[in-house]
This record gives C-alpha cells, sequence and structure tokens, in this order.
C-alpha cells in the first residue's frame, strides 16, 4: 500500500487527471486476457497437480463469455491469450472469441513457464500451440505471452525461437520486481530484444521515485482502489504518449470458484482478493479509456474479423 501512496501523492503534485472522461480515452490501449481456469494458475500449481486438471470443474468458458459479453457491451475488441489445453476441450469458445472480432494469441500450452523448459521443449510448445490454435480458431497467431511473464535474462533465447516459429510479438515481460516473475531493468516500451525481428511488448508500468511500479491489471488492480490505476494509466498516456496495456484471468471474475484451500495463505490472498468487485472495476476502466486488440494498439494493423487474413 506504499507503492499506492505514492502514487497518489504523485497525482496530486502534478495535477494528474482522477476522474471522467479525458484525453488518455482517445489513446488505444490494449486489453488483453489470458485464458485460463482457476486451477492452473501458478499459485496453485504445488497444490493442484496437473494430472488433477482433468477432474477438476472447469469453470473457464462461462467466464470467459461473461468477459465476450462485456467487452460486446462497451464495443471494445481484445487479445485473448489462451493456452492450448484450454482450446482442445472448448473449442466452441475459441471460435467464438475469433468470430467476436478479437485476436487470438498464444499462452503455451499447458503454463509451463519458460524458463522451466529447456530450447527444445519451448520450440515444441509454442509451436504446436501455435498450430492448434490457428486450426481451432481459423486464423493467422501472431501473439505470444509466456505463462507467468517467465521470460527473463536467463531464457532470452526464447524470442529468437519464437520469431523462428512465426510469432511477430510477445508480450512477456514484466519490468518490475517480484517473486515469481519480473525483469526491472529491461525497457518499458516495446523493444526487440535480440537481433530477430520479433517485438517484446512488455507489462506497463510506471515510473515513480525511481522505481517501475506495476500498472497493467491482474493483482495489482484487485487490490488497490481503482483511482489508483486509473491515474497510472492516465500518466503513462499523457507524460509518455504510449498506449497501455490491461490483463485479467477468466477466473478473476468468479467469486464462487472452488476454493483451495490447501494452498498458502500468501497464494490465497493473491488469488481470491476483490474477485467479486473485478468484473466492475473492469467495466468501468472500459468506459474511461480506448480498449482494443494488442496487434491494433501496438503493430498498426485494422483488427476487424473481416480484414484479418484467414487460413484454409
Amino acid at each position: 500500500m506504499a507503492e499506492a501512496t505514492e502514487i497518489e501523492r504523485e497525482a496530486t503534485t502534478r495535477g494528474m487527471p482522477t476522474r471522467g472522461p479525458t484525453a488518455p480515452s482517445r489513446t488505444l490501449n490494449a486489453m488483453t486476457v489470458d485464458v485460463e481456469d482457476y486451477f492452473q494458475v501458478e499459485a496453485f500449481a504445488k497444490v493442484v497437480s496437473r494430472d488433477r486438471w482433468e477432474t477438476m470443474p472447469r469453470r473457464v468458458e462461462e467466464n470467459t463469455d461473461r468477459l465476450l459479453a462485456l467487452f460486446a457491451d462497451h464495443g471494445v475488441k481484445a487479445t485473448f491469450f489462451v493456452l492450448g489445453w484450454i482450446a482442445t476441450r472448448h473449442r466452441p469458445l475459441i471460435q467464438r472469441i475469433v468470430a467476436g472480432g478479437h485476436e487470438l494469441a498464444s499462452h503455451g500450452f499447458s503454463h509451463l513457464r519458460a524458463d522451466r523448459q529447456s530450447r527444445e521443449e519451448f520450440r515444441s510448445d509454442v509451436r504446436d500451440t501455435r498450430r492448434l490454435l490457428e486450426d481451432v480458431g481459423g486464423v493467422p497467431v501472431i501473439g505470444y505471452r509466456a505463462a507467468t511473464f517467465s521470460i527473463g535474462r536467463g531464457n532470452w533465447w526464447a524470442y529468437d525461437v519464437l520469431s523462428e516459429e512465426g510469432y511477430d510479438y510477445s508480450s512477456s515481460v514484466f519490468p518490475i520486481v517480484h517473486d515469481l516473475y519480473g525483469v526491472p531493468d529491461a525497457p518499458r516500451e516495446p523493444f526487440r530484444p535480440t537481433g530477430a525481428p520479433i517485438l517484446e511488448i512488455p507489462l506497463t508500468t510506471v515510473r515513480l521515485f525511481g522505481r517501475n511500479l506495476p500498472c497493467s491489471g491482474g493483482g495489482y488492480f484487485r487490490l488497490l482502489p481503482y483511482g489508483i490505476s486509473r491515474r497510472g494509466f492516465a500518466r503513462v498516456i499523457e507524460r509518455e504518449r504510449r498506449p497501455c496495456i490491461f490483463y485479467c484471468h477468466p477466473w478473476e471474475i468468479d467469486p464462487a470458484q472452488p476454493r483451495q484451500t490447501a494452498a498458502p495463505l500468501k497464494s490465497r490472498l493473491r488469488h481470491y482478493l476483490n474477485l467479486g468487485k473485478m468484473e466492475r472495476r473492469i467495466a468501468r476502466l472500459l468506459r474511461d479509456f480506448a480498449w482494443g486488440r494488442m496487434d491494433e494498439a501496438f503493430l498498426g494493423t485494422s483488427g476487424k474479423a473481416d480484414g484479418a487474413r484467414r487460413i484454409g
């Protein structure tokens, strides 16, 4: 909460906007969804093993449909980073995502951290998942997001593999200090990590008092008052003149999901905090800023379903 106080203080002293539609609404930002179910998150990896996934009640389709309806109500197109595991079991959902004009992108097959895979294991994962998603969705898949933002200095080679496997961009780096992920010295704006043409589009941060503070959604968006996140987005858009990224998960709008009581207290606090408020906060965010697909906001493509190059 110290970070929240610093943002509030900075907003007050610098005269940052605090309410109502303002100039930032004219900047197209990227709305993204990491499509995974509640039992597939890294925080529960030690209490819900992969061999139990088939036995768990699946809620991802209903929750993703709620997000699709929310976006439709606000005229927003988004990018959905989908697990291959989900796509094989929920093909109609993937097709509804594409039919709604949203961008289909890869989140890997089974939420394995990229930094726990060998180069060849990673290649197989991103190749097979891309082919699967393109087969199910019938559209090109050019975007990738590593599970738990797990591309870092130790596996920077992942960008060369992604480029070789046909991806145009990644959004896998969070330039913050965190116990599970983060490359705090990475650029805060889109950059090309290697000699390959692939673009890394890092998650949005606010630079304050010599530190990068998270401002992209997820648990921080649920933890902090909405106004703090709004001021952070406005700061990046107005001062740095570039779009922001917001990310969420379908399970974050589902307070009725089964509880994993065997998980550590810290993991449970992170996962379950303010789930009942998340959908309303996203709706407010959709009203306060302009949102679109990753390829629209950062690559300059039209993002229209009828204009996308289709496969087959």
